[in-house]
């Protein structure tokens, strides 16, 4: 196992000399193997781990300066959004909100000023998808990065690079970890010139994970693969079920032939996974629902073992002004899964139970 190595500095051999470490915020042992590690499940050469996934994307920022601009798939994680447009607009940078759906928008969009594209794919929590390759060709024309949020899927079911990306970020609390027991986040590149600049922000700004923190990601991705195959399969039977008891058009989850963007899904994506939301279409149903279940626990986050349930709109999603949820379709009676690997029979008798009487 690899060890974890705690330490804050390193003994140094003679003045000017080192034997490759010198204080933990620049390198550590430990996190390098996580770093290593995640470049390679991504198709990388550059891992850079954080100690959140806010401050993976807040380092991210630290790329571009005032006056450039962003260009941002409208179905961000709600924290993103409150980042940029309350925090990051104070230093001059730029956002511009477009559904990334619609690759016409995403040029629409495009002019001297923009540095990059950011997009969530499949996003949280409607489960839309951007198409990876014709973004990237659009940030290409324009010589601007894409980068991909890729924590729903995760290298095992999506290859970002291979559809031209330049940066892959995760929050590694979710799959990567897949415990629910840590908090991080990671950046992944190709690109030597953008390794150099993430490692120097990553040393100044500081936002970096502590060793143990970072072991346990590392001890999350020996089972990444396995872990994803049964969330896969169980997402598939719930949002099977879910289809059937409320009708296709009300739940949101790519692997249904009934989602809009199945076929992109099928094409960029090789599986599915366990995240699903539903419209119920009140906010006194949904409670009703969250409530009654049992083995589903209520909660924020995602991507553990364990299945959790989460009302989005005042969870996740609560820092999103109401206007723009609204416009979004994230409403009062939107209610979000996270599947997770429990036996499936035991997964489907807890909705089963939870829905008795609901719209009847």
């Amino acid at each position: 196992m690899t060890p974890i190595v705690q330490t804050s500095t390193y003994a140094q051999e003679a003045l000017g000399r080192n034997k490759g470490y010198e204080y933990a915020r620049g390198k550590n042992p430990t996190r390098e193997a996580l770093e290593r590690n995640i470049a390679s499940l991504e198709g990388g050469t550059h891992g850079f781990a954080f100690s959140s996934g806010m401050g993976c994307i807040d380092s991210i920022m630290k790329l571009f300066k005032s006056g450039d601009r962003i260009v941002c798939a409208e179905n961000l994680y709600g924290g993103t959004p409150r980042l940029f447009d309350r925090i990051l607009v104070n230093y001059g940078l730029r956002f511009t909100y477009v559904d990334s759906r619609d690759l016409q928008q995403i040029q629409d969009a495009m002019g001297p000023e923009v540095r990059a594209i950011i997009v969530e794919t499949p996003t949280n929590p409607l489960m839309r998808l951007t198409d990876l390759a014709g973004t990237a060709e659009i940030a290409r024309r324009h010589e601007a990065l894409l980068i991909v949020d890729n924590t729903f899927a995760t290298p095992i079911f999506q290859r970002p690079f291979e559809h031209g990306a330049d940066i892959v970020f995760h929050s590694t609390t979710k799959y990567l970890n897949g415990h629910s027991d840590m908090v991080g986040g990671c950046a992944v590149v190709r690109d030597d010139d953008l390794a150099t600049r993430l490692q120097f922000i990553l040393n100044a700004a500081g936002a970096v994970p502590g060793p143990f923190d970072a072991w346990l990601v590392l001890r999350g991705t020996k089972t990444l693969h396995l872990r994803m195959a049964a969330h896969d399969t169980n997402g598939r039977q719930i949002a099977g079920w879910l289809a059937q008891r409320l009708g296709a058009e009300r739940v949101f989850y790519p692997g249904l032939p009934s989602h809009p963007q199945f076929e992109l899904a099928r094409r960029q994506m090789s599986g599915f996974g366990g995240m699903i939301s539903f419209e119920l279409g009140s906010r006194s149903a949904a409670e009703v629902v969250v409530n009654r279940l049992k083995v589903f626990t209520l909660a924020e986050s995602l991507g553990g073992v364990e299945s959790l349930v989460c009302h989005p709109a005042s969870m996740t999603h609560a820092s999103v002004p109401a206007e723009r949820r609204a416009k979004l379709g994230i409403s009062d009676g939107l209610v979000r899964l996270s599947v997770g690997v429990e036996d499936v029979n035991d997964l489907v008798a807890d909705v089963e139970q939870a829905f008795a009487g609901i719209g009847d």
